[in-house]
């Protein structure tokens, strides 16, 4: 089983950054799909952003466009969200999730998923 893990959450104030991580415990040659979802407190998972296998395509939802940047690592069994101008309704658990397949905005199209970690956003 592929596991995730993610990093990098806390408390920061509107207008300010955080930088999320994800790794997947097992290394392999072969790229995965990658993307981060979203769950704020009695609100349904919401899709965040995804990049391709390769890297070479992201995708965003509109409320963070212009704000949030996805990319890869090197090793391709990594991925990191870049949150700039942060606002509160931005808080919310923020899941990684991964899949060998092509990549997507829904849940049911990723096979792999993370713990979750906390980010909140003060006013």
């Amino acid at each position: 089983q592929v596991q995730l893990v993610e990093s990098g959450g806390g408390l920061v104030q509107a207008g300010g950054s955080l930088r999320l991580s994800c790794a997947a415990s097992r290394r392999t040659a072969s790229s995965y799909a990658m993307a981060w979802f979203r769950q704020a407190p009695g609100k349904e998972r919401e899709f965040v952003a995804a990049i391709s296998r390769s890297g070479g395509s992201t995708y965003y939802t509109d409320s963070v466009k212009g704000r949030f940047t996805i990319s890869r690592g090197n090793a391709k069994n990594t991925c990191s969200l870049q949150m700039n101008s942060l606002k509160p309704e931005d808080t919310a658990v923020y899941y990684c999730a991964a899949d060998p397949a092509t990549v997507n905005d829904y849940e049911g199209g990723y096979a792999y998923w993370g713990q979750g970690t906390q980010v909140t956003v003060s006013s």
